[in-house]
């Protein structure tokens, strides 16, 4: 297994066409079975979660379940009074269209607000609540033809299934936009690195076949786990950071290996003696990743597992890529290089004058050498105050809040939202509704109607809730299940929604239904939801993160034998990922940058963010140690003393680890300009702390810290003495393959 890497690269490298083949079947395989076989939705059920999840689960079991509902508001223009008549035909006009959809379940009677400017018509559609958004573009359409026949009165549609689709719509819009920045630069960023059209071609190419493989994929696997439609973005957003980055380091390791040889190594051997070393380290990487990202399983969370599903195929197949497509791909690349140096030597020959030899690029120059300075003279000094600075940055995650986004987050780009913000400001009850459930047996019915409705009009009397003289209580055919509704007349995500639900069930519940021997009840809505899934996250916080620390510890500890390389790892990239949230609490859980980000500040940070940066940092934490780890350990079996060894490494990995870096932060940054406060958060924290864990970790806290432990670093790590190597005349360009050719041994 150790060697894999360099038979996989042997093979590719002595059947390029093979190979290459086989790779864009493979990824014409995945993409097709996978489209193929479709995807597999996550459902209402796949979300259920704590109380709130129990509560849906009762009441779906009597046929109580929440159905998706749209809501027609009927308004005057700004500034006018509205003319009822025209509103109530135009009310009147909506529930004939309405109720002859297929779509539609039944069309409520029209409801006037209380200062009488507005009238509300709800339309509950059919099937279940999440299966609104891929059936309400006829309802919008029918409501569209409403309002051009109705000019006297505004006529306009929302609700949660609208919402929904335009969200989405506005996702589709926000990914194209930041593939749009995000391929351009890396490419540009690629022609700086190489200065070759063809070769920043290459892990473009290899990545976004890596990404069409990894889609199909991930509709193949989410038969096994559903997808809750977040899965796509992050396959996009990984797979073109990680794959580009992969690709690079081998890349790079390879053009070493030429410059090096002189012209006296095949292309055959040069692959190969990459293979040994970036080829390793990219296996070895990416196995880090796969590994860290499976700690989001222990979650028991359906977007938590399409988010580790999504990254662990996206990181397996841009590894696959790397070791067996891009050999190939440099080999072909290498023998047309070889045959033009062959024909520009011959035609020197014929002018009697000797070939200009192409120049060599230093590995690192100016910028890395200043920026790995002060470790060099001065370890202890750069060490403390690097470590305090980003000691310093990471506080503020201490006071991180919490909350679930919901609707009310949304950006009000979306027309379905500005229709939303009029629709809850005429009717105020309509921004939260709780739901409470009782299950009994079916002769307790009457008595646990009369204690709802109990609990109805002590909740009415309740200034944290809506007044409503009358709350409907409804009972299921079977007589087993009762469930109430009750308005509060604030938004989800706000501190009086929080505490009526709280006060609901401490209070109100305990002193009525809750009473009742033998009754089972539970509450759901938009903020139990929010408030139970939030609390299921932070239990599930410490046993992940544990997974995280151990799972990191131990892939370091197996890939370098060092038991202070694995600690160390560990802590630098607790380092990197804490700097990083405490700076995305200081953007985004304050006001100060919403003009400068474009974003409403929700005063706290969305649940999910978090607990998947956390991981995912950890990852791609590893990418760079691993890399430069590697590079430090082969210049101590090759006899360099500890202290010279990390100079050494880290210069000579300074310069791709950095471009890298480049690629990765610009990659999430393009996220920043999105609408969705969630992926903005996401993109921000990532790109931040990509750059401060390439910039300040890997060039100023590592090497100081390596400098200062020297030999103790690598304790209980074995020194491998390296072997001699070939003689170039046993591997000349173009010549026949010798076993010294094919096994580079000076870099096992």
């Amino acid at each position: 297994m150790r060697n894999l890497p360099v038979r996989t690269a042997r093979w590719s490298a002595r059947h390029p066409w093979r190979a290459l083949t086989g790779w864009l079947v493979f990824v014409v395989l995945c993409l097709g079975a996978g489209l193929s076989a479709g995807g597999n939705p996550a459902t209402t059920e796949d979300f259920w979660v704590g109380e709130a999840g129990r509560a849906e689960q009762l009441a779906t079991e009597g046929g109580l379940q929440r159905k998706p509902t749209e809501h027609v508001l009927i308004r005057a223009e700004p500034g006018r009074p509205l003319d009822l008549a025209a509103a109530r035909a135009a009310a009147r006009d909506v529930t004939d269209r309405m109720e002859r959809l297929p779509e539609v379940a039944s069309v409520a009677r029209p409801v006037r607000s209380a200062d009488g400017e507005a009238l509300r018509v709800p339309v509950v559609m059919k099937g279940a609540e999440l299966d609104g958004k891929e059936n309400v573009g006829p309802l919008l359409a029918q409501t569209e033809e409403v309002a051009a026949a109705h000019p006297a009165v505004v006529v306009e549609e929302t609700g949660s299934p609208a919402i929904s689709q335009g969200v989405n719509d506005q996702r589709g819009e926000d990914l194209a936009l930041s593939e749009r920045i995000a391929l351009p630069v890396t490419l540009v960023t690629l022609l700086v690195v190489f200065g070759s059209v063809v070769m920043a071609g290459v892990p473009l190419l290899l990545a976004l076949t890596s990404i069409a493989a990894a889609l199909g994929l991930s509709m193949l696997a989410s038969h096994l786990l559903p997808d809750p439609g977040v899965g796509t973005n992050l396959i996009l957003l990984i797979g073109l950071a990680v794959g580009v980055d992969y690709t690079l380091f081998y890349l790079k390791r390879e053009r070493e290996e030429r410059a090096r040889a002189g012209g006296r190594l095949s292309s055959e051997a040069l692959v190969e003696l990459a293979a040994a070393t970036a080829g390793r380290a990219i296996a070895v990487s990416g196995l880090a990743v796969v590994a860290s990202t499976a700690t989001l399983y222990l979650a028991t969370d359906v977007i938590f597992s399409s988010l580790a599903t999504g990254t662990i195929l996206v990181v397996a197949v841009a590894v696959a890529s790397s070791l067996t497509a891009l050999p190939a791909l440099l080999v072909t690349l290498g023998r047309r290089a070889e045959r033009r140096a062959a024909r520009r030597a011959a035609r020197a020959a014929a002018r009697g004058t000797t070939p200009r030899e192409p120049r060599r690029r230093p590995e690192h120059g100016r910028v890395f050498a200043a920026l790995l300075r002060p470790a060099r003279r001065r370890p202890v000094a750069t060490l403390v105050v690097s470590v305090l600075g980003m000691l310093a940055l990471a506080a503020p995650a201490l006071g991180m809040k919490l909350v679930d986004p919901g609707k009310d987050t949304f950006s009000r780009d979306i027309p379905a939202m500005q229709t939303y913000d009029r629709l809850t400001a005429a009717f105020p009850d309509m921004k939260v509704r709780h739901e409470v459930v009782a299950r009994s047996a079916p002769e307790r019915a009457p008595e646990v109607r009369r204690a709802l409705a109990d609990l109805g009009r002590r909740a009415s009397a309740d200034p944290l809730f809506a007044a409503d003289a009358e709350p409907a209580v409804r009972t299921s055919p079977d007589r087993r299940t009762s469930v109430l509704v009750l308005s509060v007349p604030h938004f989800a995500n706000s501190a009086p929604a929080r505490d009526s639900l709280e006060r609901l069930r401490d209070d109100h519940i305990p002193a009525t239904v809750g009473r009742l021997a033998g009754v089972e009840t539970a509450v759901s809505g938009d903020v139990a939801r929010g408030v139970d899934y939030v609390g299921h996250e932070r239990g599930k916080l410490p046993l992940v993160i544990g997974a995280l620390l151990l799972v990191t510890f131990a892939v370091t500890l197996i890939a370098f034998r060092s038991v202070v390389i694995g600690l160390l790892g560990v802590a630098l990239n607790l380092l990197s990922a804490a700097a990083a949230l405490g700076a995305l609490v200081v953007v985004f859980q304050g006001s100060w940058a919403e003009g400068l980000l474009d974003f409403d500040s929700m005063g706290a940070i969305a649940s999910r963010v978090p607990l998947f940066l956390f991981v995912i940092l950890f990852g791609l934490s590893m990418d760079y140690q691993v890399f430069v780890v590697s590079r430090i350990k082969e210049a101590r079996d090759a006899g360099m003393p500890a202290r010279e060894a990390v100079v050494a490494g880290i210069s000579a990995s300074a310069k791709v680890v950095t471009s890298a870096a480049v690629v990765m932060v610009t990659v999430f940054a393009g996220f920043v300009a999105l609408h969705l406060t969630e992926m903005k958060q996401m993109g921000f924290c990532l790109a931040l702390a990509v750059l401060l864990d390439a910039v300040v970790i890997r060039m100023m806290v590592l090497p100081a810290a390596l400098l200062l432990l020297g030999e103790r670093a690598w304790w209980r790590s074995p020194r491998r003495p390296a072997a001699p190597a070939p003689a170039p005349a046993e591997v000349p360009v173009g010549g026949a393959e010798t076993p010294s050719a094919r096994t580079p041994e000076t870099v096992r």
